[in-house]
């Protein structure tokens, strides 16, 4: 028998704190990723729900294949208008970053528009063959709480074609011919081009500082 006052509702509605989610519509090497959280000690379900979305603590979008492809992946799932809204923490990985940048060259995408920058392909070069794909120094630049702990010059792993420009939103940079944008931030919005879950250490301790940023959704 259920306690006074108790019920099924308000037992579904504790269950359902808000707790960080993951993305899925522009797919990724989503088990990767997952395998990573769980180090942290955080479960983060795969999810195209929009509201699901709307009420976690902090999102994840991350991404591989093209720009025009995973744009209309997030349209499909009807995110595509729900992530530019969002107020608790964002982090946008690999094409997930891109994709939050007003447009970009690949297949000439409008992307969500939530940092004012335009994605670049990065130029032809016999000494630097696209794509980037390896290991690759991560130089900070200016402060985010994203970046407190890594190493200046420490390595992640990269593995993409285009790259953001640096500009105001950038707080790290690499260099693949250009400097280009590797970690990013504008608000509530982040992003690292590099995957955090194949970069050791370095993704790991920036996958935990982007957790522990705090999230309007958990006050409550």
């Amino acid at each position: 028998m259920s306690a006074p006052g108790s019920s099924a509702n308000g037992v579904e509605a504790l269950t359902r704190r808000p707790a960080p989610v993951v993305i899925g519509s522009c797919g990724s090497n989503l088990a990767s990723l997952g395998f990573a959280l769980e180090r942290l000690g955080v479960a983060a379900p795969v999810t195209e729900d929009p509201d699901r979305v709307r009420t976690a603590s902090h999102v994840i979008l991350p991404g591989v294949g093209s720009a025009g492809a995973g744009m209309e992946r997030l349209r499909r799932a009807g995110l595509a208008e729900v992530v530019p809204t969002l107020k608790q923490p964002v982090l946008g990985i690999c094409l997930g970053m891109q994709l939050l940048f007003r447009s970009s060259e690949e297949d000439d995408t409008a992307g969500l528009g939530v940092i004012p920058g335009d994605v670049r392909r990065f130029p032809r070069s016999s000494e630097h063959p696209v794509p980037h794909m390896g290991w690759n120094r991560v130089s900070l630049r200016g402060d985010s709480p994203l970046t407190v702990g890594l190493d200046d010059g420490g390595y992640a792993y990269f593995i993409h074609s285009y790259a953001v420009p640096v500009g105001p939103w950038t707080r790290a940079v690499s260099d693949y011919g250009i400097e280009f944008s590797a970690i990013v931030e504008r608000e509530n919005f982040f992003g690292a081009q590099f995957h955090p879950e194949r970069s050791s250490r370095l993704g790991a301790l920036l996958l935990e500082n982007f957790l522990s940023l705090p999230s309007p959704c958990e006050a409550f």
